[in-house]
């Protein structure tokens, strides 16, 4: 099995785990949907334990995700494997579980420790094994407050070590200089993502775990420019005629006879590019159903993508322009 470590700590996990958002089902923000519309809660049970028979032995929630609903259904679904199985969950957000609302924030070291024993209990584990703030920014002098609570519960037993949630490359320097800091999430895939925060996870020896590995769904190659999604979809704006998604389908046929060169899917090549692209990356596909989980985890069968694959993807992604840019200088 292809593993990695979650930074400088002695745990190993699969190279890929899964992102249990989706799972969570509905929940609202401001009378916005904040989830990925209708699920099956038998369906996602199977589907975790489909992924514990193919090898996967990370799983990433959080306590927002269907306001509490996805870590019951991770609970669950790893009871009678907890030894084996690596949870790592989220805080920061307020919400109303009965309600299925978000209401807020908060990263005041009273709210945490409550949070935590919230997570616990839902989860029904003695200890959380990744503690991650969920909050995408916060001002210096409260991150450095949040680290160090997060210190004291690492050391009173309820975490084993702790990351943010965060893209910003300031953020992850403050957490990174915590001695039980283990990791940063940040979204990362073939359209983009912050190169500077990849490189302190890098710098500091800090896993880089991937949040939308595959775009929310659009490096699956399921959208086309007449696809809609539901009003109770978080995604459920998106327009592919024009704009920002438009530019990402047609980016995508243009890679995808490199992503698919080897007989990979296109979301096995997007997974395999984030694991070439560094060897800290642990991306986390999200998932809904049992197939989305098979085609996801057969893909730590093929491994990081070849040097010429990344070559041929980096020449695409920089577009046509530079190959003028290359002849000029010839």
């Amino acid at each position: 099995m292809f593993t990695r470590k979650i930074g400088n700590t002695d745990i190993e996990v699969s190279a890929m785990g899964l992102g249990c958002w989706a799972i969570g089902g509905l929940a609202t923000r401001d009378g916005r949907p904040v989830g990925w519309g209708q699920v099956d809660d038998d369906e996602s049970l199977r589907a975790i334990r489909k992924a514990l028979d193919m090898g996967i032995t990370f799983f990433d929630t959080a306590d927002v995700y269907g306001c509490g609903h996805s870590e019951r259904l991770v609970g669950k679904a790893l009871a009678d494997c907890r030894d084996d199985v690596v949870i790592a969950t989220k805080f920061g957000i307020v919400f109303d579980e009965a309600t299925r609302t978000i209401t807020g924030r908060n990263p005041s070291p009273e709210y945490i420790r409550s949070a935590c024993e919230a997570s616990l209990d839902r989860l029904d584990v003695s200890v959380i094994d990744l503690y991650q703030l969920h909050i995408a920014k916060l001002e210096p002098d409260e991150a450095v407050i949040v680290r160090d609570t997060l210190e004291e519960l690492v050391a009173d037993g309820k975490i084993r070590c702790y990351g943010w949630s965060t893209d910003d490359p300031e953020n992850a320097r403050i957490f990174a200089d915590g001695p039980n800091c283990a990791a940063i999430q940040q979204r990362l895939n073939v359209f983009g993502g912050n190169d500077d925060t990849l490189a302190v996870c890098e710098d500091a020896g800090l896993a880089s775990i991937n949040r939308g590995p595959l775009a929310m769904g659009l490096l699956t190659g399921k959208f086309r420019s007449d696809s809609k999604l539901g009003e109770d979809d978080v995604r459920h704006h998106w327009d592919f005629t024009q704009g920002e998604k438009a530019e990402q389908l047609e980016m995508l046929e243009a890679m995808r006879g490199v992503l698919t060169s080897d007989g990979r899917t296109l979301a096995q090549g997007a997974l395999g590019w984030l694991w070439a692209r560094s060897p800290v990356t642990i991306p986390i596909p999200g998932f809904k159903t049992v197939a989305q989980v098979e085609e996801n985890c057969k893909a730590l069968e093929l491994g990081p993508l070849s040097p010429e694959q990344m070559q041929a993807i980096d020449k695409i992604l920089a577009g046509p322009d530079t190959e003028k840019d290359e002849d000029t200088e010839k």
